[in-house]
């Protein structure tokens, strides 16, 4: 519990840092949680380090030592955020299976918890002024409204996911997205790639249904999920894409698109909740508490809602400093670790077809990201 309060705070203290010297997250980030598409355009991402100009202008520091300097702490940051990124990523995945493990039942009702707590960082950075708050009428919420429900979908299906089956399982098949993505983009806005960006796909494919069919623990339910969650992903995209003309209100750039859609997913996901599993949340509960469980629920929902919601902070703020081929080599390695630690913190058994599968999907998702950087 301490290394996680450590982890949390830490979290805060860099966020709050970086807010200083860093501009909001912009659209670029769309490649990373595909709803981004509808906020304002993106800054280019200059060759001149993010702190050069700062540096520069300082009289008494020359102007080699200021490069130098703003070379090595733009760096330091880049690491920072990225090592800060997969470790919130790992507490979320390590957390949030913890949670579902010890309430199989209330599935939606942890979904719904770790939108709702997450919100506990953001409306007080917005409260105090760290970062200015969203600003919309009715007509620009309606615009959002058809994102946020595959942003819902996208959150429920992995969670669903996730409690069915083992972590290792859901993020193997939630490597097939880039191949969901690219049909549906040819499907509903006829948005054809290059053929050697289609081949990289092949891999990708093949190497999700290995890893699928020799999964020791293979569910059906975890499955769907993941796949529920996929189609929404691309999808939500896609819808990004189709509303970019339409006005979506005032300050929102990238991070606070992404938490005005964790609002609205919130009010989504209640209901949900409490009609699938509205008559199992308190005696659930009043079980666990009898059972000296009360506290441990507790602290594990919100440490799983507190990284869900910083490690896709940190994700905006390290994605949006980086070039696109920086982007794609760091989601790979994200998913290789996740998995990794996974296998490690619960004891997942993976047959040596299932660990190849996994190995040739997540290369066939890089090669992806690489071929599709390279012919755009």
């Amino acid at each position: 519990m301490i290394h996680q309060t450590i982890v949390i705070i830490s979290a805060f203290a860099l966020l709050g840092a970086i807010n200083a010297y860093t501009p909001l997250p912009s659209t670029r980030l769309c490649t990373k949680s595909n709803i981004c598409a509808l906020s304002q355009p993106s800054r280019q991402i200059s060759s001149k380090p993010v702190f050069a100009t700062r540096l520069s202008s300082t009289a008494v520091v020359s102007a080699p030592v200021a490069e130098e300097k703003s070379g090595l702490l733009h760096k330091l940051k880049i690491g920072s955020l990225f090592g800060l990124w997969y470790a919130l990523n790992i507490g979320y995945n390590i957390y949030n299976k913890k949670v579902l493990n010890l309430v199989p039942s209330l599935t939606y009702t942890v979904a719904f918890l770790q939108l709702f707590i997450g919100l506990a960082y953001v409306i007080p950075v917005w409260l105090l002024g760290v970062r200015k708050a969203p600003v919309l009428n009715n007509e620009e919420l309606q615009n959002l409204i058809p994102v946020a429900v595959l942003h819902t979908l996208t959150h429920l299906g992995a969670v669903v996911s996730l409690g069915a089956g083992a972590v290792s399982f859901t993020h193997i098949v939630k490597a097939a997205e880039p191949a969901v993505s690219a049909a549906l983009s040819a499907v509903f806005m006829q948005s054809f790639l290059p053929l050697p960006v289609y081949a990289t796909l092949i891999p990708v494919m093949g190497g999700v249904a290995l890893a699928s069919l020799t999964e020791l623990s293979f569910n059906w339910l975890s499955f769907a999920g993941a796949m529920v969650s996929n189609v929404a992903s691309a999808s939500r995209g896609i819808v990004g894409k189709m509303t970019m003309g339409k006005p979506q209100g005032k300050n929102m750039n990238a991070a606070n698109l992404y938490a005005v859609m964790t609002i609205l997913a919130s009010i989504m996901t209640l209901p949900v909740a409490l009609a699938l599993e509205g008559g199992n949340i308190v005696p659930t509960v009043k079980s666990l508490i009898s059972a000296g469980q009360g506290k441990t629920l507790a602290v594990q929902t919100v440490l799983s809602a507190l990284f869900y919601y910083l490690y896709n902070e940190v994700a905006f703020l390290a994605l949006d400093n980086v070039a696109p081929v920086t982007h794609a080599l760091g989601n790979t390695i994200k998913r290789v670790v996740i998995i990794l630690t996974s296998v490690l913190v619960f004891g997942t058994k993976m047959t040596s077809q299932g660990i190849l599968g996994s190995s040739i999907a997540i290369f066939g998702v890089l090669l992806y990201s690489l071929a599709k950087n390279y012919f755009k």
